[in-house]
C-alpha cells in the first residue's frame, strides 16, 4: 500500500509538472511573433492583423475577480457567523447542506440564469444591452459564495470557546464579541476562503462566457461588453492553427492563469503556516 500511495503521488506530480512545462513552452513561443510590451501593455487584439495586445483581457479578469469577491464576501461572512454562532442547530442542519448544494450546480446553469434573468434586467439601465462585467460578477459572486461561506464557518466554529466567553465576561455585547474578537481571530481561515473563491472566479469560463459579451475591448464601464482570459481562450482556440503566433498567445494566456492559480495556492500555504505558528 505504501508503494501504491507513493507511486500515485509521483504520478500526479509528474502530470501536473508536465502540464506546466507544456503550456509554458508553448506560451513562451508567442514572444517569437509578439513583443512582451505589446502583449502585456497593448489593448489592440486584432489577430488577423498580427496584433496581439492582451492588456484588456488582463484588466477585465482582475476587475471581474475583485468585483465578484466584493459582492460575495459580506453575505458569505454574515452567513458564516449566523450558522456558526447564532442559528439554532435545526436551522444549521438545514442551511449548511443547502449551501453546499450550490457547489454541485453546473456552471452552465448559472450562465443560463444570468443570460435569461440578470442580463435582461440590467439591459433596462443600459439602452438594451445588459452584457458586461457586472452581470458576470453577480453570477460569479453567487458561484463562489458557498466556498467562502463554508470555509469561513469552519474557521469561526474552530475557535476555542474561551475567546467568546472571555469577551462576554468583560462586558462586551454579542455583536462586539463577533466583530472585535471572533472575526479577527478567524482571519487566517477567512483569508483562505477568500483566496479559494478568487481562484475559482479567475478560472471560471462557461458562465462568464454567456454573460460578459465577449468583445475584445477595454471596458469603460461595468456594462460594457468585454472579454477575460478564460473566455478569450475558449472563443479563439478553435480558430487557430497549432504553432501559430495566435495559438501561442492563447497558450501564454493559459500560462498566466496557471501562474496566478499557483500564486494563490502559495498565498494559502503562507497564511496557513502563519496561523499555525500563532
Amino acid at each position: 500500500m505504501k508503494l501504491i500511495f507513493v507511486g500515485s503521488a509521483i504520478l500526479v506530480s509528474a502530470i501536473i509538472f508536465s502540464v506546466i512545462v507544456f503550456v509554458g513552452m508553448q506560451g513562451v513561443k508567442a514572444f517569437q511573433g509578439v513583443t512582451p510590451w505589446e502583449f502585456f501593455f497593448s489593448d489592440d487584439w486584432t489577430p488577423t492583423q498580427n496584433k496581439f495586445g492582451a492588456f484588456s483581457f488582463l484588466y477585465s479578469t482582475l476587475l471581474l475577480t475583485l468585483l465578484s469577491v466584493v459582492l460575495s464576501l459580506p453575505l458569505a461572512l454574515a452567513g458564516a457567523v449566523f450558522l456558526a454562532k447564532i442559528a439554532p442547530n435545526w436551522v444549521r442542519e438545514i442551511m449548511r447542506p443547502a449551501t453546499d448544494l450550490f457547489v454541485g450546480i453546473p456552471s452552465v446553469v448559472y450562465g443560463l440564469i444570468g443570460l435569461t434573468v440578470v442580463v435582461p434586467f440590467l439591459a433596462k439601465f443600459n439602452e438594451g444591452l445588459g452584457y458586461g462585467i457586472l452581470p458576470a460578477a453577480i453570477i460569479l459572486a453567487i458561484m463562489i459564495l458557498p466556498t467562502i461561506l463554508s470555509i469561513s464557518e469552519d474557521a469561526v466554529r474552530s475557535l476555542p470557546p474561551r475567546f467568546e466567553e472571555a469577551s462576554l465576561a468583560l462586558g462586551a455585547t454579542r455583536w462586539q464579541t463577533i466583530w472585535r474578537v471572533i472575526l479577527p481571530a478567524s482571519r487566517p481561515g477567512i483569508l483562505t476562503a477568500i483566496i479559494l473563491g478568487m481562484g475559482r472566479a479567475i478560472g471560471e469560463t462557461m458562465a462568464v462566457f454567456m454573460v460578459i459579451g465577449n468583445s475584445p475591448q477595454m471596458p469603460k464601464s461595468l456594462l460594457d461588453s468585454t472579454t477575460v482570459l478564460t473566455t478569450a481562450i475558449v472563443k479563439d482556440m478553435g480558430n487557430t492553427n497549432y504553432g501559430s503566433t495566435w495559438n501561442n498567445t492563447l497558450y501564454l494566456m493559459a500560462l498566466m492563469l496557471l501562474l496566478i492559480s499557483l500564486f494563490l495556492i502559495l498565498v494559502i500555504r503562507i497564511v496557513a503556516k502563519r496561523s499555525e505558528v500563532k
